[in-house]
């Protein structure tokens, strides 16, 4: 049996990869943003908060888009979009033009998880999908991992606008690769007709009244309680991930006094321990439906031990060492990571696969919306308390809340007869 498929897995991780280092730099750029423009908190959360505002809107839109139109001419068009508008930031100086370049961005880059999830759907059977999700979700750490490494060295030495040019040409190489090699399976000619078949093996079970092409209505899934378990999940659990991406540069720059040049290997450190929380949870929740546990078991299993690891995330204001610092945060951003690449799968597991960008759509609209409001809520903790301490008690306690919700609301994770 071939394993082309997993060719389509490393595009995925490469866009993801992408995608963070455009969203991340301006986090990493935070400090040195601040003292020549002289932004406070507030005006930051506000930047911020356009940036999820967009995200939210074009979460919801792509979902529907993507679903319509497929993953492989779908993922083009929002590459191409974010590549724009993240460009478009080296031409900008004041809060009102970064709300306005940060506000296309956010169109654009919410199209990446409903392309990636829908081609997760196309190209991978259930027992797969997981530790698929997993390994292309790692892709957003190794983002986080490359923005700190190479975004100084590049503003050291060109200024902070080349850093927006430089890392914007990635995506160009991105989208010549994927226009090349990506088609459905179905059509590519370089997979095998066994891995065909393993590939749509589990189409039969999947199979419904409405297992087809046509596109289900919203009103339809927004009437399905499995639609509102992703979403009100995705609302939880999604503003800690952005707070995590555009805070943590500045935790660490006043709680332990590091500057652009030096904080970029704590930085590394949070998110290589992120990376194996991904894979990590990813391959768990695989590893246990291949040993036989249900879907639903092996899939809650999985995200009770992932919030589980987040909890000490509260005392990190409170460590005296840089380095235990780093270890409470990366371990809490590990367990984000092994809980998110778990959810993720949940569309696939149970709705149909012509709906399963719309209800990711749907979903990540929620979760910005989330970090909206987290946007305004860390920005007033921080001009007002001058501390991280309120915004880490909320990270370390809504991971169980969110399972608590996908559990009363979807119980069995049983596939929904529409």
């Amino acid at each position: 049996m071939g394993r082309y498929r997993w060719v389509i897995c490393a595009l995925l991780f490469a866009a993801t990869s992408i995608n963070y280092v455009d969203r991340q730099i301006l986090g990493v750029l935070k400090p040195t943003l601040q003292l020549e423009f002289g932004w406070t908190e507030t005006s930051f959360g506000d930047v911020v908060f356009w940036f999820q505002a967009a995200y939210a809107l074009g979460y919801f839109g792509f979902g529907r888009l993507i679903d319509r139109i497929g993953a492989r001419l779908g993922y083009a068009a929002v590459v191409v979009l974010w590549t724009a508008a993240h460009v478009a930031h080296a031409f900008v100086g004041s809060v009102g033009g970064f709300i306005a370049v940060r506000f296309a961005l956010g169109l654009g880059e919410s199209g990446n998880f409903p392309a990636a999830l829908k081609a997760i759907a196309e190209w991978f059977p259930q027992q797969e999908r997981a530790l698929a999700t997993g390994i292309f979700v790692a892709g957003s750490n190794v983002g986080a991992i490359i923005t700190p490494l190479i975004v100084p060295f590049i503003a050291y030495r060109w200024g902070w606008r080349a850093a927006f040019i430089v890392t914007g040409s990635f995506s160009l190489v991105w989208l010549v690769l994927w226009l090349k090699v990506y088609r459905r399976p179905q059509e590519h000619p370089k997979v095998s007709a066994e891995e065909l078949a393993f590939i749509r093996g589990d189409l039969r079970q999947e199979a419904g009244p409405l297992q087809g092409t046509t596109t289900i209505p919203w009103h339809t899934l927004l009437k399905v309680p499995e639609t509102w378990a992703y979403a009100l999940a995705r609302f939880l659990i999604d503003p800690i991930w952005w707070m995590f991406l555009f805070w943590l540069p500045d935790f660490f720059a006043k709680r332990y006094h590091l500057d652009l040049e030096h904080f970029g290997p704590p930085l590394v450190l949070v998110y290589l321990m992120s990376d194996a929380g991904s894979i990590s949870g990813g391959w768990l929740s695989s590893r246990l439906v291949r040993a036989g546990y249900t879907v639903n078991r092996a899939r809650k299993l999985t995200m009770l031990l992932a919030s589980i690891l987040v909890v000490p995330v509260m005392f990190a204001m409170y460590a005296d060492s840089l380095g235990l610092a780093v270890v409470l945060v990366g371990i809490a951003t590990a367990g984000h990571q092994a809980f998110s690449a778990t959810l993720y799968t949940f569309p696939s597991d149970v709705f149909p696969r012509q709906a399963v960008a719309s209800v990711v759509g749907i979903g990540g609209t929620a979760g910005a919306i989330g970090g909206m409001l987290m946007a305004k809520y860390a920005g007033w903790v921080l001009d007002s308390m001058g501390s991280y301490t309120p915004i880490f008690i909320v990270a370390g306690t809504v991971y169980a809340t969110a399972l608590m919700v996908l559990h009363l609301l979807s119980p069995r994770l049983k596939r929904v007869a529409m």
